[in-house]
């Protein structure tokens, strides 16, 4: 399996179908930009040995959170979070969390971001 087709699977393990339109979508931009978001993060990064999947996408929704500036991607990561074993209430702590960190109003925005995912995927 080459790095393409390995970052390709990883991202669809933890994203699913979030994280494959994406890169559809970003593929009609830059494709270059789309193989090298699969090729370093999910390839090189979330693949190695060390963190668990869980233990990564909780690191990631909290620099998401503190990023501030994020939304679109850390509403993609909440839904990774929830598929690789997160629950609600961790992802909410982990913003909580953030509010000492990062501010309150990283962590505000951020909380609403998690209750629209929350929300979506009771709907679906």
């Amino acid at each position: 399996m080459d790095k393409y087709e390995k970052g390709w699977a990883k991202l669809k393990e933890i994203d699913g179908k979030a994280g494959e339109k994406v890169i559809e979508a970003l593929q009609e931009v830059s494709p270059d930009l789309a193989k090298m978001v699969i090729e370093f993060p999910f390839a090189d990064v979330y693949s190695r040995p060390g963190l668990d999947l869980k233990s990564r996408e909780i690191a990631t929704v909290a620099a998401l959170t503190a990023l501030g500036t994020a939304g679109p991607q850390l509403k993609v990561h909440i839904h990774a979070a929830l598929n690789v074993g997160c629950s609600e209430t961790e992802i909410k702590e982990v913003i909580i969390q953030m509010a000492v960190y990062a501010g309150f109003p990283a962590a505000l925005n951020a909380m609403l971001l998690a209750k629209e995912v929350f929300n979506q995927r009771k709907n679906l």
